[in-house]
């Protein structure tokens, strides 16, 4: 369980393997020196688990299945990465419950200044968006964020200085594809309410 509140951000060091898979090699020091092997990090909103750490690295085993349902699957060495290890007991609850189970991946559409932060729109699969409420919680590339604006096919979140500071949503450009996790609660209710 995460809370989408990002600890550290991390550069991809390596990525080995094809195909049936791969190991990605993040360097994140804060995250490595509090982790060990078997440990849930969440890297870009994507629920890992830590292979190997050593050196202020953190290696990861990505699984077909998680690199063709998020953006992992494009990750390249020097990509740059939100990293949050998982919550642990006693610690605050500042963003919302999130899983680390990706939805779905967006794209961005539009950005736009507003005052000292943006309003970035992200276009989503229609079948999330039903998910998705104004000031409701979604997570985008693990960040835990409110949904400013909804629309058909999109949503728009409104981007405080200091998200675009500790985290790469602040390098986000037109056209780039985001990792989305919609608020587990939604699906929850969702569920029970087909009952």
């Amino acid at each position: 369980m995460f809370t989408g509140i990002i600890r550290e951000r991390g550069t991809i060091a390596g990525v080995e393997g094809a195909g049936g898979g791969v190991r990605l090699v993040v360097e994140a020091p804060e995250t490595a020196a509090s982790s060990t092997v078997g440990d849930s990090v969440s890297v870009n909103g994507v629920c890992l688990t830590a292979v190997d750490v050593a050196d202020g690295r953190v290696a990861f085993d990505a699984v077909p299945e998680t690199l063709g349902r998020t953006t992992l699957g494009a990750a390249t060495a020097g990509t740059e990465v939100n990293v949050e290890p998982a919550l642990r007991a006693g610690e605050p609850l500042g963003g919302h419950y999130v899983q680390g189970h990706v939805d779905g991946v967006g794209s961005v559409r539009t950005i736009a200044r507003e005052g000292e932060g943006l309003r970035v729109t992200i276009e989503a699969p229609r079948d999330l968006l039903r998910y998705c409420v104004v000031k409701g919680s979604v997570a985008v590339d693990g960040v835990s964020l409110t949904v400013a604006v909804l629309e058909d096919a999109a949503f728009a979140v409104a981007l405080v200085p200091h998200t675009l500071e500790v985290t790469t949503l602040g390098t986000l450009a037109i056209g780039d594809r985001v990792n989305l996790e919609v608020d587990v609660l939604a699906k929850y209710v969702e569920r029970l309410t087909q009952r």
